[in-house]
């Protein structure tokens, strides 16, 4: 069993067992056909995960690989808010008249600030950082602006990112304020862990761990016999992460550049409704 699937396995089954229902009350999450979508919730989980010891990506079902990484590379590193950037339909629901989801996301990492060492934008600076500032305790990101939230088409769900180097590891800390456990745990997981391994090989580092601290953990009312589906699913062995290890520079990788080797995994689970 790979740790991604254990650890899953044990949140969603905690959910169930012990998280609050929301049924009933006045929610703002929509299902398309209009009615309200409530979910079972948690607060505050925290999972942690070795990077250095196995790739964290579920194997009870397919994880799209090359969308989520697409996707996080559409904002990390295109830094970008246009849904025509990406390589998937994932957005579209989102997007406004001019296919944008506004000021959020890659917007907001795009912006330059002022530095004692000069102008960067929030990436820039954490590989400056990671290059020149190893032991600073203030390498991080936040997408979450106040002042910019009124032109956000969705607010930001994974926040910020927080880096801290030990030795020769990476390590990082992702703050998610909200979280579908169906439809983006795996996906969220396994991006982010990609984004640690690519920042640590431009900066010639190791990898540690990734924390994932999830403020309101939650499965959808429609979503749960999918999931109680899912928690009785075989599992695998977690696969090996292949990246292309001549890259030095973080704006030169595509897709094409990370793949995984020997990933097992059981059969997809098609036609998840998902909550607007």
């Amino acid at each position: 069993m790979s740790h991604a699937d254990k650890l899953f396995k044990e949140n969603c089954q905690m959910i169930l067992e012990k998280g609050y229902d929301q049924t009933g009350e006045e929610v703002r999450p929509h299902w398309p056909d209009g009615d309200p979508a409530y979910t079972i919730k948690l607060f505050g989980l925290v999972n942690r995960y070795d990077l250095s010891e196995e790739f964290p990506i579920l194997t009870i079902r397919p994880i799209n690989i090359r969308a989520a990484i697409d996707e996080m590379l559409w904002i990390w590193q295109k830094k970008s808010n246009r849904i025509e950037d990406l390589n998937s339909r994932i957005w579209d629901s989102w997007a406004d008249e001019q296919g944008t989801i506004g000021k959020a996301y890659g917007y907001q990492l795009a912006q330059k600030h002022i530095y004692p060492e000069g102008e960067f934008d929030q990436v820039d600076r954490i590989l400056f950082d990671l290059k020149h500032k190893p032991a600073s305790r203030r390498i991080l990101a936040n997408m979450y602006n106040h002042s910019d939230l009124y032109a956000m088409q969705l607010y930001p769900c994974a926040y910020s990112l927080t880096l801290n180097v030990s030795g020769n590891r990476l390590n990082a800390l992702l703050n998610q304020r909200s979280q579908d456990m169906l439809v983006a745990n795996g996906w969220n997981v396994m991006q982010y862990a990609v984004l640690v391994h690519l920042l640590a090989q431009v900066s010639q580092l190791q990898v540690g761990e990734l924390v994932h601290v999830i403020a309101d953990a939650h499965i959808y009312d429609r979503h749960i016999p999918i999931v109680k589906d899912l928690l009785d699913r075989k599992t695998y062995p977690a696969p090996q992460l292949m990246i292309d290890s001549s890259i030095k520079d973080f704006y030169a990788f595509t897709t094409d550049d990370i793949s995984l080797e020997n990933y097992q995994h059981g059969e997809p689970v098609r036609g998840i409704p998902v909550a607007l």
